[in-house]
C-alpha cells in the first residue's frame, strides 16, 4: 500500500520532505445538500480519467431491531440484484468498460462504490439513482430467496467454517449488553435472516434507502457544472423520506473480567482480549491507534519480541483499536505456539502487557508508529474509490467532509505521554473482555 514517490506531490499538493514531513494534504473538498436531503461531497481530481461514485446510506447493522437483524448486510446483497430500469445483475453494464462496482456493511453505514473511466460517470450516477428510486418494484420473493441464501452461506464460510470465524460474535456478544446496536455481528442472526418476509424487507428499504439518509460522493475527473446538472437530473426529483436518527444506548461497560471460553476446530488455542474504547475521532481514539502499533508492529514490538521471538509461546500476535461511531473497543490477540496450552499463552500474554504498559512509546516507536499511519493514509488519499469513502466518513461521523487536516494532526501531533495517559485510561488488565478460542469440536452449531 506504499504511495508512488512520483504521484505524491500531485494527490498531496506538498512533499514528503522533513521539513514538510507534518504539512496536510491540499484536497479542494465541495460539501452541498440537495432540497430533498441528499448530501452531495465532491473532490475534483484530473490527473487520471478516472472517477469514482459512493452512495452511503447512514444504516448499518446498529440500527436494526431485535429480530429482524441482518438486513443491512441483506441489501447490501440484494440491491446487485436489479432496479427498476435495469433488472439485471448490476454488475454487467460495468464489466465492458473497466468499470468496477462494489458494497460493503458495517455496524454504521451501507456503501455502493464504482470506479469507472470518467467519461461514464453519466453511467454511474444513473445506475445508483434508478435502484435507489425503483428498487421495490422489482424487488421479488425470488430475488430475496436467492440472497437469503447467498448471505447463510457467507455466514457458514465465514464464520462457522472458517478457524477462528466466531470469535467476534463471542466478542460482540460479551462487550456489549443485549440490546446495544452492536451486540450482534453486522451478518446478523440466521434466525432472523431466515424469516425475514418480503415486507419486512421492503418496509426497511422504504425507512433507509432514501435521499434524506444518504450521502452521495464522487471524486476524479470530472466537471462542476456537469457534475452539479446531472446530480440534479438523475437524484434531486426522489422523495426525501427522513433521516435515521443515530441510535443513543447507554454507553456499555465492563466492570469486571468476562472470560468466554469456546471449542473450534483448531490446532491451536487463541486468546482475544479486548477493551471498550472511545468512538472514531473522539480524544484517545488515535492515541489507542498509535499505541496498537507500538504493541504488535513489527518483530521488535513490545508483544511480539518476548511472546514469539524470545520466548516462543505465542505464533503470532497483534492489536488494533476498533473505531465505530457509538463507541470503539481495543483488541490484543495471540494464537499459541505449538505444545502451548492456553494458560500458559495467557500468562505470559498478561506478564508482556504489563511490560508493555509500564512505560510510554520511547521516541523512535512513536515516529515509526505515526509514520505507518501516515504511510496508509496517503495510500488512501492516492485511490478514488478509497478518497470518496474517507470524505464521506467524515462527513457521516463529524457532520462535515472537510477533515483531513484534522484527522492528520490527530497523529502527527500526538505524544508518548498522551498514549501513554490513554493506556491507563482504557485498558485495565483486571477488567475486561477474554475469549479463549480452543481445539475441540466446533461450537456454534449449524445455523
Amino acid at each position: 500500500m506504499s504511495l508512488s514517490h512520483r504521484l505524491v506531490p500531485a494527490v498531496l499538493a506538498t512533499t514528503l520532505s522533513a521539513a514538510t514531513a507534518r504539512a496536510a494534504p491540499q484536497i479542494p473538498v465541495e460539501q452541498y445538500t440537495l432540497a430533498n436531503g441528499l448530501t452531495v461531497i465532491t473532490n475534483r481530481d484530473t490527473r487520471l480519467p478516472v472517477v469514482a461514485v459512493e452512495v452511503r446510506y447512514l444504516v448499518g447493522s446498529g440500527n436494526e431491531r431485535p429480530g429482524r437483524t441482518g438486513f443491512a448486510h441483506l441489501f447490501e446483497h440484494l440491491m446487485f440484484e436489479g432496479s427498476g430500469s435495469y433488472d439485471h445483475e448490476y454488475f454487467k453494464p460495468f464489466e465492458p468498460i473497466g468499470g468496477s462496482p462494489n458494497g460493503t456493511t458495517s455496524q454504521d453505514r451501507t456503501n455502493y462504490f464504482e470506479r469507472v473511466p470518467s467519461n461514464y460517470l453519466e453511467l454511474a450516477l444513473w445506475m445508483e439513482s434508478d435502484r435507489m428510486e425503483n428498487f421495490l418494484p422489482v424487488l421479488t420473493q425470488s430475488k430475496l430467496d436467492n440472497q437469503r441464501d447467498v448471505v447463510l452461506n457467507e455466514r457458514r464460510q465465514r464464520y462457522i467454517d472458517q478457524p477462528y470465524g466466531m470469535a467476534h460474535e463471542y466478542l460482540s456478544a460479551a462487550l456489549y449488553p443485549v440490546g446495544h446496536p452492536y451486540h450482534h455481528t453486522t451478518i446478523g442472526d440466521p434466525d432472523d435472516v431466515s424469516a425475514a418476509s418480503l415486507a419486512d424487507v421492503q418496509a426497511f428499504f422504504s425507512e433507509y434507502y432514501v435521499p434524506s439518509n444518504a450521502v452521495l460522493t464522487v471524486a476524479g475527473d470530472f466537471e462542476p457544472g456537469s457534475l452539479r446538472e446531472l446530480v440534479e437530473l438523475y437524484f434531486g426529483h426522489i422523495p426525501a423520506g427522513k433521516r435515521a436518527v443515530l441510535p443513543a444506548p447507554p454507553t456499555p461497560t465492563v466492570t469486571e473480567l468476562r472470560h468466554v471460553v469456546q471449542t473450534d476446530d483448531v490446532k491451536l488455542s487463541r486468546i482475544y482480549l479486548a477493551w471498550l474504547t472511545p468512538p472514531l475521532y473522539a480524544p484517545d481514539d488515535a492515541e489507542l491507534d498509535i499505541l496498537a502499533t507500538v504493541l504488535s508492529h513489527g518483530k521488535t514490538s513490545r508483544l511480539f519480541q518476548p511472546l514469539v521471538y524470545e520466548k516462543k509461546v505465542a505464533k503470532d500476535v497483534s492489536a488494533y483499536q476498533a473505531s465505530h461511531q457509538l463507541t470503539s473497543f481495543f483488541l490484543v490477540q495471540a494464537t499459541a505456539a505449538p505444545d502451548v496450552n492456553v494458560d500458559e499463552l495467557h500468562r505470559e500474554l498478561m506478564a508482556a502487557l504489563r511490560a508493555a504498559l509500564d512505560t510510554p512509546p520511547t521516541e523512535a516507536e512513536l515516529t515509526a508508529a505515526v509514520n505507518a499511519y501516515k504511510k496508509d493514509y496517503y495510500a488512501r488519499l492516492e485511490s478514488v474509490v478509497e478518497r470518496a469513502g474517507l470524505l464521506s466518513t467524515y462527513f457521516h461521523k463529524l457532520g462535515t467532509a472537510d477533515y483531513l487536516t484534522q484527522d492528520l494532526e490527530r497523529y502527527a501531533h500526538t505524544t508518548s505521554d498522551q498514549v501513554a495517559a490513554a493506556a491507563r485510561r482504557y485498558l485495565d488488565l483486571e477488567r475486561h473482555v477474554r475469549v479463549d478460542i480452543v481445539p475441540g469440536v466446533k461450537a456454534g452449531g449449524a445455523k
